[in-house]
């Protein structure tokens, strides 16, 4: 089998172009920013609300999210219960602000199968940081993971500008 070079740390920049791969996510209604990240895209995840400090976001079992025991991967659970705690906090400032994972504590409670729903909810905020609980339950109400976090309100990233500087 060969093996390739690891990444370079600087990996999100294509190689010899100086483009990042990836850029910040800005612009638009900020309320609908959740649905234009191309990780939930990808994932398919749905926020059904986000408001006053709670919300849910959803998302169906397909084979592409499995794992060795025929369940929904746990990298999928942690994410949703990631980014419905995301989510309630940023409710709380009416989505004027971003936030982003200080700390992640996920317990696994059962195996995830079929249409799964992660509700979130602030239990204490200040201007900085929001500490907020989750759970992934099934379409039974089976709870299937729980999660506490704390996260670090930032300021909205601003969309690229399009202009260019040009010598003469």
């Amino acid at each position: 089998m060969r093996r390739t070079a690891a990444p370079k740390a600087n990996s999100t920049v294509a190689a010899g172009e100086g483009t990042p791969l990836i850029l910040p996510v800005a612009g638009g209604d900020r309320r609908n920013v959740f649905s234009r990240v191309p990780f939930m895209r990808l994932l398919d995840a749905r926020r059904e609300f986000a408001e006053a400090g709670r919300a849910r976001v959803v998302i169906d079992e397909r084979p592409e999210l499995g794992n060795v025991i025929g369940a929904v991967h746990g990298g999928v659970l942690v994410t949703l219960l990631d980014v419905v705690m995301a989510s309630a906090a940023v409710s709380v400032f009416d989505f004027a602000r971003t936030a982003v994972t200080l700390d992640l504590n996920t317990s696994f409670l059962e195996p995830g199968r079929g249409r799964l729903s992660a509700d979130g909810e602030v239990l204490h905020h200040d201007d900085s940081v929001a500490w907020c609980r989750a759970a992934v339950t099934d379409a039974t109400g089976r709870l299937v993971a729980q999660a506490q976090g704390s996260f670090r309100y930032l300021p909205l990233p601003q969309a690229a500008s399009n202009t260019q500087e040009t010598t003469p």
